[in-house]
């Protein structure tokens, strides 16, 4: 009997989410500053549904708390927006 397969379980392993500040995301977009808060203000003319959402890193109620991304979000978009332009 073999007890190796028993005894070695093995887990998946978990995706670890990193989280970015924004000058990592003009960093990976080459957006500016302005742009990317546009991107994210549904009342902007420049509003886009697909760009990764900001996400609260403080406890703060005030709208001025800091913020990051996901990453991986940012660059699944970044894929999305290649893969569109190679499509056009």
């Amino acid at each position: 009997m073999n007890n190796l397969a028993t005894t070695h379980n093995i887990e998946p392993v978990a995706t670890v989410k990193k989280i970015i500040r924004l000058k990592r995301v003009i960093e990976l977009t080459g957006l500016s500053r302005s742009t990317i808060y546009d991107r994210i203000n549904p009342k902007s003319k420049r509003y886009d549904i697909s760009f990764p959402k900001s996400i609260k890193l403080g406890t703060s109620h005030l709208s001025t708390g800091a913020v990051g991304w996901i990453e991986s979000e940012v660059q699944d978009w970044i894929q999305q927006r290649i893969q569109a332009s190679q499509s056009a």
